[in-house]
């Protein structure tokens, strides 16, 4: 972590982060705004393979409505070299770097009739659908991590209120993370409904386990790209979900810029 901690210092300077933002599917073009430098995640040792089209794979640090942040402009999801831990080098960094919370956003799909694509759904809660965990391995007593507040409240109630000073209707719910990469199929979906779920995923759970592992506050936004498998007659693909995230990017940019002017 020293020599990662001090190649990112190297560039970016020594002044602390306030706060960390994960930008999920289609989200990406948010780190451009941000006043400062993208490091190309290539050329940080051990960090993220994160290799999905439709990411941003550089970390931008600098700030962003006043606000010094560093902004992972994409994830490595379990899914592309079946690893949950892939980004516990990036999170540690993170909190090396003076941040205090994460801000994590994705593209899921929607098990609830009143959240339709172009909607923002703020976790709750989560459910571990695929059974992983991201601290698998880890040999100290703190990998009994708990999580039961692991969606942090006071930063719900945040966002929640950034959300209404922009005038974006922000739903909260319980997100399941799904392995993939292949999409779930409707009897998966109905099985996920009946256990408590408003949306699913491929991503979010291992940070957020990670997260609060590091010490990290936590919270979460999902931009809804399309209705899960068996609710709707929609094509669900990774073209769909490209192509359907701008669609809720621009009211999270709204809120997310809101946030941030809050702290200053």
């Amino acid at each position: 972590m020293s020599d990662l901690l001090q190649t990112v210092q190297a560039r970016a300077g020594h002044e602390p982060v306030r706060l960390g933002l994960i930008l999920g599917s289609g989200l990406g073009h948010l780190a451009h705004a941000v006043e400062g430098v993208a490091i190309p995640y290539a050329d940080l040792p051990g960090f993220p393979h994160a290799g999905v089209s439709g990411h941003n794979p550089n970390l931008h640090i600098g700030t962003l409505e006043g606000v010094r942040v560093a902004v992972f402009g994409a994830r490595e999801h379990y899914y592309e070299n079946g690893n949950p831990a892939a980004m516990r080098p990036a999170l540690g960094l993170l909190r090396a770097l003076g941040a205090d919370h994460l801000i994590a956003t994705n593209a899921a799909g929607s098990l609830r009739a009143g959240i339709r694509p172009g909607d923002l759904m703020l976790l709750n809660d989560h459910i571990n659908f695929s059974g992983l965990n991201p601290l698998i391995g880890e040999k100290t007593d703190a990998r009994f991590v708990p999580m039961t507040t692991a969606h942090d409240p006071d930063l719900r109630a945040a966002l929640k209120a950034a959300a209404a000073a922009v005038d974006v209707a922000l739903p909260e719910g319980v997100y399941t993370w799904y392995s993939g990469p292949s999409f779930e199929t409707p009897a998966e979906i109905r099985a996920i409904r009946i256990l408590g779920g408003d949306a699913v995923g491929m991503s979010t759970v291992p940070e957020v386990i990670l997260a609060r592992f590091l010490g990290l506050k936590v919270a979460a936004i999902s931009t809804i790209t399309n209705m899960a498998a068996g609710m709707s007659d929609e094509n669900i693909s990774h073209e769909h979900t490209k192509a359907m995230a701008p669609l809720g990017a621009a009211k999270l940019e709204k809120l997310l810029r809101r946030y941030l002017r809050s702290l200053g």
